[in-house]
């Protein structure tokens, strides 16, 4: 009976070398590296399933944010650049969205920045933030430049339950301008300034202290702000040049300003509906085009002026 076990034992022990025997020989003659897999896959017709042409991307011979050269001379920031480009040229449905709405707020954004004094890449910047979307993130900041509250009410926002001008683009926008030029008075680079936008100017004094580096290239920084310029200039581009990278939009596939007018509010609005109608329009509307609304009415207490935007006869219409 024990033989009998021991026979049984062997013969499976055999079988099994026997299978991995025949299956190394199949993946490549008992070798299997990268490089051998990457020349069979290269070499296959598709024609056993589903065939992609996922390749690395271009890459720029030079990039710059706000008029600074980024020394892509440097292995590690041409392949922190590199990896935003490949990361966002698979972002796909997302980055095409990006690109519609870029057709609608880009000039505009673009236009406050150059009354501000700031270079148009900053536009890339809010890009990068918020995909030029009322986003919140994880660590509840708001809004198309993500402010936290604090910050915000810092640089002149209304914040409140009611009003939330973290969403008000032109309000945010100039805030965010605000910063920015604050930044580049104590850190005389505008990436260094931009840095600062992610991390706070608190963390980026810190780290110079302790690094004794004042560029931001060239500090070790946590990997959101490590990677937040190259992720801008990715961003600027990709958006440049879309075909380049394999997107394909035409001009009408891009989103327009939608056509709208400018209502002044100085008192109290009881229902934000009910001033809808009388301007021949819905709350939808009217949300969608101040996204700063947060509530239904608004107290105005200070009796504050507010711009709301109200959308002209036939904006809505395609």
């Amino acid at each position: 009976m024990n033989s009998m076990k021991i026979l049984k034992k062997r013969l499976i022990s055999t079988l099994l070398l026997l299978y991995s025997f025949i299956t190394c020989c199949a993946c490549g003659n008992g070798t299997d590296t990268l490089a051998g897999r990457m020349d069979r896959n290269l070499s296959g017709d598709g024609k056993d399933g589903v065939y992609q042409q996922i390749v690395i991307p271009p890459m720029p011979r030079e990039a710059s944010f706000a008029g600074e050269k980024m020394p892509l001379e440097y292995f590690d920031v041409y392949e922190s650049l590199q990896r935003e480009i490949i990361t966002i040229t698979h972002w796909h449905g997302s980055f095409l969205y990006i690109m519609q709405l870029a057709g609608r707020y880009q000039s505009m954004v673009e236009k406050i920045l150059k009354e501000e004094g700031l270079h148009p890449d900053f536009f890339y910047l809010c890009v990068a933030e918020s995909s030029l979307q009322p986003a919140t993130s994880p660590a509840n900041a708001k809004g198309y430049w993500q402010f936290l509250a604090t910050t915000g009410k810092e640089y002149g926002l209304e914040i409140n339950s009611q009003v939330d001008e973290r969403y008000n683009w032109e309000k945010s926008t100039r805030a965010a301008c605000k910063y920015l030029k604050k930044a580049f008075e104590k850190y005389g680079t505008w990436t260094l300034a931009a840095a600062s936008y992610n991390i706070g100017m608190a963390n980026v004094d810190s780290r110079i202290g302790y690094q004794s580096i004042k560029n931001y290239y060239d500090m070790q920084l946590p990997i959101e702000t490590a990677r937040y310029i190259y992720r801008a200039v990715a961003l600027k581009q990709i958006m440049n040049n879309p075909q380049l990278y394999g997107f394909h939009l035409k001009a009408e596939d891009l989103y327009k300003p939608i056509e709208c007018k400018e209502v002044i509010v100085k008192g109290s609005i009881a229902n934000w509906s009910d001033f809808a109608a009388k301007h021949n329009t819905n709350f939808k509307m009217i949300k969608m085009l101040n996204e700063w609304i947060r509530s239904n009415k608004l107290e105005n207490k200070y009796g504050k002026t507010y711009k709301v935007l109200v959308p002209v006869e036939g904006a809505r219409e395609k």
